[in-house]
């Protein structure tokens, strides 16, 4: 038996402007799952992180205060290599624009988790209401898909 670490799985999860549903899937994943993954995000638009999902995340004890937003050209905070072994797209249009022309063909996994914008709210409060629910939903997502890489493997789509 070697005592030498598996080595991790590479993960890259991509929403349009990496500013808040593949921030979380990346917090969550490597929170929980480390050990498994190295996790990356990002998105073909450059943003910032949404100020009001720091806010909500921080909220209920999460900490995203140090993510950044990286578009796919960002080789300083991204694989320079482009060698992931699944891509997970949290957006659906963003799927349907990128998937066909991006160099991770067949490994590719579409799970659409929509957006704040989704959400109808007319108030602060409703605003946090409605990041919290988001939050849930992917928390449950990477909960539910991440803890085996075979799960993940069986929802490769492109």
């Amino acid at each position: 038996m070697s005592d030498k670490p598996a080595e991790r799985l590479r993960v890259l999860f991509v929403d349009q402007k990496n500013d808040s549903v593949s921030q979380i899937a990346e917090h969550f994943t490597r929170q929980m799952y480390g050990d498994l993954y190295e996790v990356y995000s990002a998105g073909p638009e450059h943003d910032i992180v949404d100020c009001d999902l720091i806010i909500a995340m921080y909220r209920s004890g999460e900490d995203i205060r140090r993510h950044v937003s990286k578009d796919f050209k960002n080789l300083e905070l991204l694989r320079e290599d482009e060698e992931y072994d699944f891509v997970v797209y949290l957006a659906g249009g963003t799927f349907e624009a990128w998937a066909p022309k991006t160099p991770w063909q067949g490994k590719q996994i579409l799970a659409d988790m929509g957006s704040i914008r989704d959400y109808e709210f007319t108030d602060e409060a409703e605003l946090f209401d409605a990041y919290d629910e988001l939050v849930a939903k992917i928390r449950k997502w990477v909960v539910g898909n991440m803890g085996d890489p075979d799960r993940l493997k069986a929802l490769v789509c492109a």
